[in-house]
């Protein structure tokens, strides 16, 4: 069996290769799920600030219907 060393908590431990490829394959896993959430949360500010900036904050639905109708 082929061991490979993993760092967890600040220290290497040897582990076999599959354990090793498995924490990885967790790691990485986990960092892109981070990552999509940190893309969509910045997405989701930026969408919420544009529409508070819109100048028209009190404009009422009807208003706006009739305004694009015309």
């Amino acid at each position: 069996m082929s061991k490979d060393t993993i760092n967890v908590g600040g220290e290497e431990k040897v582990v076999r290769e599959d354990t090793a490829k498995s924490y990885r394959g967790t790691v990485w896993a986990l960092l892109s799920v981070l990552g999509f959430i940190v893309i969509v949360a910045i997405m989701f500010f930026a969408f919420y600030l544009k529409s508070a900036t819109d100048n028209k904050p009190s404009e009422t639905p009807g208003q706006m219907e009739q305004r694009t109708r015309q």
